[in-house]
Formats: C-alpha cells, sequence, structure tokens
C-alpha cells in the first residue's frame, strides 16, 4: 500500500459560543483536515488544530509546511511504517507537532481501514470500555460559570474543567463559586494555562483553595519554567498537572528527572500525532505518572484521533475530547453518550465524514500529488 495524494483542507469550526481561555478567545477554531488517498483506493482523513501559544504553529503556517514540505514527501511512501514516516517528517522540519500529527493521523485512519480494524487494536488493544466526560467551563464571571457548572451537574456530568488565569483573585472567585454551587460530590479540575505566571502566585491562590477540593491544578505557571512546578509541587497537597510545558520527549524526560507533576496532559497537537503519544504514555507509565490525553478543542477526527489513544492505555486515566460537543457544525459523527464516550469497533477512526459539510466549512484546499 503506497500513499498516492494527500489534500489538504483550511477549514474553521463554528462554535455554538466563544471558547475563552487566559490567552484568547475563540468565535471559530480554525482547523486543517488532511484527506490521504492511498493506491488499494482506502481513503484516512487527519487533523491539525494549531496554537500559536502552544506550539508556536498557525493556521496559515501549518497548510504552507503541510503543502510544500511535509506532505510531498510522504507521496509513495507506506502509511504502516509509522516508525519510517516520523523520522522522515523530523528529518525534513523541526518540531511543527500539529501538521505531522494530521499526516500520522490520517496513516492510522487508512491502516487501520486497509486491515479491517480500529486504530486502537494498531497500538495495544482495547484497555478501558468508557471514559467520563468532563464539561470545560470557558473564563466567563463567578455568577456565569458557576450557574453554567450546575446546568451540567444536572445533565449527567460528574466532572468540570475550570478554564482560569487572567486574575488571581478573581479566579478564586470563580473557583470557589462553583464549587459552592455544585457541592462537594462533583469533581472541579482547575486549568490556568500559564496565566498565574510564577510560584508565588500560584501558592497565594492554592493557600486560598485549600477548602475547595480540587482534582488537580493544570499548567499555573509559565511553559517553560519546569522548575516552578517542582516548587508548587513540593509545597502543595493539590494533586499538580503539567500541560504547555510538556510537547515532546525531551520536556518528559525532565518532568520525570525533576518529579515535576502528578500528571501530565498528553496532546496528540503537541507531540505530532498518535504515534508520539503513545511513546510518551509508556515514558510516563514507566515513572509512575498517570496521563490524560486533551485536546485544543479538535472536531470529530482529532478527538477520536485521541480517544483511541486513551482507550488503548491503562496509565491513561481521565480524557477531556470535547470539541465535537462544543460546535455548531462538525465534519464528522464521533458519537458521544454523555456523560460518557463509548468507541465503537469501526475499522480506523471509526467515524463518517460529511463531505457537504466539509465543503460548506471550507476556506482553502491544495492536493498534493505523487
Amino acid at each position: 500500500m503506497k500513499i498516492t495524494e494527500i489534500e489538504i483542507i483550511a477549514i474553521h469550526l463554528p462554535l455554538y459560543e466563544p471558547f475563552v481561555v487566559s490567552y484568547c478567545s475563540y468565535d471559530y477554531m480554525p482547523s486543517i483536515i488532511v484527506k490521504m488517498t492511498t493506491d488499494t483506493g482506502h481513503i484516512g482523513y487527519g487533523e491539525a488544530v494549531s496554537d500559536e501559544h502552544v506550539t508556536g504553529e498557525s493556521l496559515e503556517s501549518t497548510f504552507a509546511i503541510l503543502q510544500h514540505t511535509l506532505a510531498p514527501k510522504l507521496i509513495g511512501e507506506n502509511p504502516k511504517n509509522m516508525e519510517r514516516i516520523h523520522e522522515l517528517m523530523d528529518s525534513l522540519i523541526l518540531s511543527v507537532p500539529s501538521a505531522k500529527a494530521a499526516l500520522d493521523i490520517a496513516c492510522y485512519d487508512v491502516v487501520g481501514k486497509s486491515l479491517g480494524v480500529p486504530v486502537y487494536d494498531l497500538i495495544g488493544g482495547r484497555f478501558h470500555d468508557e471514559f467520563p466526560i468532563t464539561h470545560v467551563l470557558s473564563i466567563a464571571s463567578p455568577e456565569k460559570m458557576s450557574t453554567e457548572a450546575l446546568e451540567k451537574v444536572s445533565e449527567g456530568y460528574r466532572s468540570l474543567k475550570m478554564k482560569v488565569g487572567t486574575n488571581v483573585m478573581e479566579d478564586v472567585k470563580r473557583i470557589e463559586a462553583v464549587r459552592a454551587k455544585v457541592g462537594e460530590d462533583i469533581a472541579i479540575r482547575v486549568d490556568v494555562n500559564q496565566g498565574w505566571k510564577n510560584s508565588a502566585n500560584t501558592l497565594q491562590a492554592l493557600r486560598k483553595l485549600e477548602h475547595c477540593s480540587l482534582d488537580w491544578l493544570e499548567q499555573p505557571v509559565v511553559a517553560n519554567d519546569i522548575d516552578a512546578m517542582v516548587e508548587i509541587k513540593a509545597k502543595s497537597s493539590i494533586p499538580l498537572m503539567i500541560d504547555e510545558g510538556m510537547c515532546g520527549v525531551p520536556q518528559m524526560r525532565e518532568v520525570i528527572a525533576k518529579r515535576a507533576a502528578d500528571k501530565v496532559n498528553i496532546k496528540l497537537m503537541k507531540c505530532g500525532g498518535i504515534y508520539p503519544a503513545t511513546k510518551l504514555a509508556n515514558m510516563a507509565e514507566m515513572a509512575g505518572i498517570e496521563c490524560q490525553v486533551g485536546s485544543m478543542v479538535e472536531s470529530s477526527i482529532g478527538s477520536a484521533a485521541g480517544f483511541h489513544v486513551s482507550f488503548s492505555k491503562k496509565v491513561i486515566t481521565s480524557v477531556e475530547l470535547t470539541g465535537p460537543l462544543k460546535f455548531s457544525k462538525d465534519i464528522g459523527n464521533l458519537h458521544y453518550d454523555v456523560p460518557f464516550i463509548r468507541l465503537t469497533e469501526k475499522p480506523g477512526l471509526g467515524i463518517d465524514i460529511d463531505e457537504a459539510i466539509l465543503k460548506e466549512l471550507t476556506i482553502y484546499s491544495e492536493k498534493v500529488i505523487g
């Protein structure tokens, strides 16, 4: 089996409402879809959702790199040879993980379809039967966030992820308001997205939040300050998760060596796709660190890829892949049994692509042909 054509499609995914994190507010999610065709007639799909603040990539740069650097070199390659494909991509250009993730995911999808097996069967088989879904609360006023939290709890959600990271004292009020509204039995995870900047601000906030029974605190400090994570972990009893500070193998090695986090958030867009994500999960397991698979708010394609990794690994104990639930239109049909996700046994990523919606959401596209 050989790759004969790669179509690169830039789209805008419409959100029900703006998605707000510490460093940006999104009215829609820019995404790049990769459509890979082989000489056997099989078609696989991948996705790249870039984030300038996390991976240093934009929609435009990712499209150009896929079109001119990566995709042409994959024409004629066998998509089964994942180690070779990643070595080839890494030899062509440093980093650009979301661009590489799009091609990686498409390879797994097309190989799974050609063999008639789901992607999780290609990376160790299925371990988990289901995962509970966590609802993500965008940054808003304490009143709005607590009201939305209560609504979601009434719908069956048992865990909430709060986006904070603007002003420390305002964030404390947001967290306290949500805890007071939903009670003690609902898990609350707090994601600061680097917004508290340093260990001093973070420890000040944590002293005021000791009564809130947080599940964990995620990436409170700037991404490259691993030593600040070490200090926070040593001085607080609240479990600490690293996200933006852990993109690939070098950062994972440092986190393990310094014992800088209790949990790591693996994202396919940060590390380069399914294949590198499984390597990170294996490293974490050897070090006794629990993992979560998160997302950059991807469509059914990227979300399904993350779920296949999650379902195949014992060390992955939570997921935050809720992009499709936030879109008013999605190009795929990944199904959620809210508040759970349960994968099917369909081959590849296990989803169907609506070509009409894909065409409707397309901004521009190009084909790379051998």
